[in-house]
């Protein structure tokens, strides 16, 4: 009976052990999606294009900025003769354009020394114009210059194809990053096109594998992640022009005007300087496959199983329909593998039954 009692009593403090557990987990989990900014030991990270005015003097002051982001590139490089077409422009506008440009290259190299020399993690993003994924690559990689503890990274703002770089060619800038330095960007994006992004990760599997850095200026997002294969954030860009203002703003950041764009990490200075770099993809979440098979053998009623199990091993279709989570119909034409989930679903027990040759 005393050890039946101490058997009860380690149970009971096992099960204790493991709702605490949970409820730690859920409320990290929730910490990290509803205004992680206000957590004091969260890094902030600012990230600003040229136009951006940054007292740095002042913006130093505050202890928890761990890093810059700077924007680099955008598009091609600007010409320098402006002989030739160059898109209507008149030479005198092309001239203008060049010596902004020149002059923006500077500033980032300006930045860029004033920030590792006060210890601040840097990064650089490239905003992604529509055509020429692999000159945008290279031109990223010309002007960011990146070092091996640099942040790289992809800004996709939206799927306006005249705007903005396709997420087909999107997927070849990032290859071309990859096979140029061996390691992959960042992508940076809005709710709205990681959404696309994750809904059809099958198709886009190169880009919904890149690590997020989500663009969204509320305060909550429970109900957003997991999202295709991201889990989490990397980074969460909640301050900007959008939502800050004299009267309110998410996080002022001493030293720079309303316009500046604020981030945050969910986790200390020190973890993520282990992490910031990135480069590798996040892990691929497998397809759920849906497999309903019945048969009849002689005489005997339809026969079906019901079972679920994950598979641990690809599963092997050969020239089959099959039906992923995401609700898109993949044809094969040809002996594929995939891994997923296999439910199949029914029924009753066999009843007896005889086989005959006809």
């Amino acid at each position: 009976m005393e050890k039946r009692g101490l058997s009860i009593s380690g149970t009971i403090l096992r099960l204790a052990a493991l709702v605490g557990l949970t409820f730690a987990a859920t409320a990290t989990a929730c910490a990290a999606n509803i205004e992680p900014w206000k957590q004091s030991q969260n890094a902030i990270i600012v990230d600003a294009y040229e136009l951006n005015s940054i007292d740095w003097e002042a913006m130093l002051k505050d202890r928890r900025i761990a890093g810059f982001i700077a924007k680099a590139s955008d598009g091609l490089p600007e010409s320098f003769s402006c002989a030739g077409d160059h898109g209507g422009d008149t030479v005198a506008h092309c001239k203008t354009m060049w010596r902004k440009y020149a002059v923006s290259r500077e500033l980032y190299q300006t930045r860029r020394m004033i920030a590792r020399s006060h210890g601040l993690l840097w990064g650089a993003y490239h905003l992604a114009r529509p055509g020429n994924p692999v000159d945008q690559a290279n031109h990223f990689l010309d002007y960011a210059d990146p070092r091996e503890d640099e942040l790289m990274v992809l800004d996709i703002e939206g799927m306006d194809p005249v705007q903005f770089m396709s997420l087909e060619d999107a997927a070849i800038f990032a290859g071309h990053i990859k096979s140029r330095t061996g390691r992959y960007p960042i992508l940076y994006t809005n709710h709205v096109t990681a959404k696309y992004i994750a809904d059809n990760r099958f198709k886009h599997r190169l880009l919904s594998r890149l690590p997020l850095w989500y663009a969204r200026y509320k305060p909550d997002i429970r109900k957003v992640f997991p999202l295709g294969n991201w889990e989490k954030y990397a980074l969460w860009q909640f301050s900007s022009a959008h939502n800050c203002g004299k009267k309110r703003c998410p996080y002022r950041v001493p030293g720079t005007r309303n316009d500046i764009d604020v981030n945050v990490a969910a986790m200390n200075a020190a973890k993520l300087k282990k992490i910031w770099p990135h480069g590798a993809l996040l892990p691929e979440k497998p397809p759920v496959l849906t497999v309903v098979a019945s048969a009849t053998i002689g005489l005997s009623p339809a026969a079906s199983a019901a079972a679920a199990d994950a598979l641990s091993q690809p599963l092997l279709i050969s020239r089959a329909d099959a039906e992923s989570g995401s609700g898109s119909g993949v044809e094969a034409a040809v002996d594929t593998t995939v891994t997923g989930t296999i439910d199949v679903k029914a029924a009753e027990a066999l009843m007896p039954y005889r086989t005959e040759r006809r």
